[in-house]
């Protein structure tokens, strides 16, 4: 399985790399595939490549949906912890 994941350009390097903003991290990115990139657009990226531009608002929902995952599987792992789940016979 793949996932790419937006993130927002922050700085513009050069003609082939950008600055991102990753979930609050900044990161060196490729931008090789991606025509006509200001600071502020939103790209999906993949294993360091941006792929395609992406509208603000899809960005936005996408990452929210990130965020509420995130916060759905840390209530699953801490309810493990709490012996509250049990994982037998899950794959």
């Amino acid at each position: 399985m793949c996932l790419a994941i937006p993130v927002r350009i922050e700085a513009l390097i050069d003609d082939e790399r950008a600055l991102a903003d990753i979930g609050g991290l900044r990161k060196e990115i490729n931008t090789a595939l991606v025509e006509n990139l200001k600071v502020g657009d939103y790209v999906i990226l993949h294993v360091g490549y941006a792929l395609n531009k992406l509208d603000p608002e899809e960005a936005a929902r996408t990452l929210a949906l990130f965020e509420e995952l995130g916060q759905l599987q840390a209530a699953r792992d801490a309810a493990l912890e709490e012996g509250e789940l049990s994982m037998e016979g899950k794959a």
